[in-house]
């Protein structure tokens, strides 16, 4: 079963990220929701299930469904992964001073990105959804650099790249590439994640 639900994630990923580059939107409302719906069996079929792993993927499946809908859903997409972020950031086995000490770090790495767009946010309640949404996300990034494990640090990596191309495309500049890297950086991170914390 883990298998398969193996096969059917990165199968469906692929399958969205090609929907995406070639703007097939009725294909990518089904690819892109059922992508990770595979990883979440993949993850509910470990020896020993994680249910905050499972909520950490599911917020994100209700995430994706918010934000490929063609209605501006932003903010609702901003909150379900916001609070599956604190849900990875609770699977991590790490000290709070390794953790602290890796959120600094990230912050000043990430700054001259997450600093320009911040200040191209002019709504100033929306300015204040994405600094808390960019904390806690470097501070799960942080929790699983300080967690030691190298598939987990690669997965919130990719995932911070992903949303950090999304805002800059959204609030700074529009990207031409932004859809298709958003993606292929999205998935990979998820799966990161589900790999390493999967027990």
């Amino acid at each position: 079963m883990e298998t398969t639900a193996l096969f059917l994630f990165f199968a469906l990923a692929a399958l969205d990220w090609r929907a995406v580059r070639q703007k097939h939107k009725e294909i990518e409302y089904v690819a892109k929701p059922a992508a990770l719906a595979a990883l979440i069996v993949y993850a509910a079929t470990g020896p020993a299930a994680s249910p905050l792993l499972i909520a950490a993927l599911c917020l994100g499946l209700l995430g994706d469904v918010y934000l490929m809908l063609p209605v501006d859903l932003f903010m609702a997409g901003l909150a379900a992964f916001l609070v599956g972020h604190l849900a990875y950031i609770g699977l991590f086995d790490a000290s709070t001073s390794w953790r602290l000490f890796w959120f600094v770090f990230l912050v000043l790495v990430t700054l001259p990105v997450s600093g320009r767009v911040v200040t191209a946010v002019k709504d100033t309640r929306l300015r204040a959804a994405v600094v808390v949404y960019l904390t806690v996300i470097i501070f799960m990034a942080a929790s699983a650099f300080a967690a030691g494990e190298k598939m987990a640090a690669l997965g919130a990596a990719l995932f911070v790249a992903s949303d950090a191309i999304i805002a800059w495309d959204r609030f700074v500049q529009p990207l031409p590439w932004a859809r298709v890297a958003i993606i292929i950086t999205y998935h990979l991170g998820q799966f990161g994640l589900v790999y390493a914390l999967r027990v």
